[in-house]
C-alpha cells in the first residue's frame, strides 16, 4: 500500500491536553484573536502634520508622530516599509481620515533620525 510505505516517519498528531467543554465560548475566543482595534486621539491627529520650518529647506509634510505612528505600526506587525505605507493608508481609510500618508521613502529618511531606528535595524528579515 503506497500511503503506508513510510507511515513509521510520519509526523503524528498528537491528543489535545486539554478538553474544550463551552465550544461556543471557545470558537468566540478564537474570532477574538484576529480583532484589530487602533485609537487615535484627537490630539494626536490635531499634530499629525508637521509644523511649519523657520529655517531654510522644504517643509516637512508629516510630523514625526506620524513617523513613529508609521514605523511601530511596521514593527509590530513585521512589515517592510512599503507594506507599512499601505498599512496605515488602509487603516487611516477605514476611519475615514483625510490624512496624508508618509511614503516609504519618507520612513526610510525620516527613520534615521528617529528613536525607533535602532529597533529596526537589529532586525532580520527573512
Amino acid at each position: 500500500m503506497p500511503f503506508k510505505h513510510n507511515a513509521s516517519h510520519r509526523h503524528r498528531i498528537g491528543k489535545m491536553k486539554f478538553q474544550v467543554t463551552n465550544w461556543r465560548e471557545y470558537e468566540a475566543g478564537l474570532r477574538r484573536r484576529g480583532s484589530l482595534t487602533l485609537w487615535l486621539t484627537p490630539e494626536a491627529l490635531s499634530s499629525w502634520r508637521a509644523a511649519k520650518r523657520t529655517t531654510r529647506g522644504g517643509q516637512p509634510r508629516h510630523s514625526d508622530l506620524a513617523i513613529e505612528t508609521a514605523l511601530t505600526l511596521g514593527l509590530v506587525f513585521g512589515l517592510r516599509l512599503r507594506q507599512t505605507e499601505g498599512l496605515l493608508a488602509s487603516v487611516l481609510q477605514l476611519m475615514g481620515l483625510d490624512l496624508a500618508v508618509p511614503d516609504h521613502t519618507t520612513l526610510s529618511r525620516r527613520a534615521s533620525t528617529s528613536r525607533l531606528l535602532g529597533r529596526r535595524q537589529g532586525r532580520r528579515f527573512p
